[in-house]
C-alpha cells in the first residue's frame, strides 16, 4: 500500500490551495521569520521565473545561486538547477520538500577519496618498492 504524504495534516492538493496566512502557521519559526522579513530582488526575480515555468511560459531551465529560498507548495513538480559551488545540480521539487531550503538538496561538498601516497609523501613511503 502506498503511503500518502501529508504536510502537518494537509495533503498536497490542500497545500496548494491554502492561503499565505494559514501556510505561515504550518511552517517552522525560522521559515516564518524569513518570509515575513520580505524577499530580496534576486529572490523576487527567481520566484517570477518559477511562476512562469509553472504556467508553461518559460521553457528554459531555471538556474540559481539562491540556496536560501524556502520551498513553497506552488513549486511542487518543478526542477530547479541549484549551484553547489562548482556546477548546477538539478533538484526535482516534491511535496515532502515544502518548508525546506533548496540549498539543502544541492550538497556543497563531496566525499573525499584518498589515493595511495606518492613517493616522498612521508618518511615511510621512501621504502615502498616501486613497481
Amino acid at each position: 500500500m502506498v503511503k500518502v504524504f501529508n504536510f502537518k495534516g494537509k495533503s498536497t492538493e490542500e497545500l496548494q490551495k491554502v492561503s499565505n496566512d494559514e501556510l505561515f502557521r504550518l511552517l517552522n519559526s525560522r521559515q516564518r521569520r524569513s518570509l515575513k522579513r520580505g524577499l530580496s530582488d534576486n529572490k523576487k526575480k527567481l520566484i517570477g521565473e518559477i511562476k512562469e515555468a509553472k504556467e508553461g511560459k518559460n521553457k528554459n531551465p531555471i538556474k540559481t545561486h539562491q540556496r536560501d529560498l524556502i520551498i513553497l507548495p506552488y513549486m511542487i513538480g518543478l526542477t530547479i538547477n541549484v549551484f553547489d559551488g562548482k556546477e548546477f545540480k538539478p533538484i526535482g521539487i516534491g511535496a515532502e520538500m515544502v518548508g525546506h531550503y533548496i540549498g539543502e538538496y544541492a550538497i556543497t561538498n563531496k566525499r573525499v577519496n584518498h589515493g595511495a601516497p606518492g613517493v616522498g609523501a612521508s618518511r615511510s613511503s621512501l621504502y615502498v618498492p616501486l613497481k
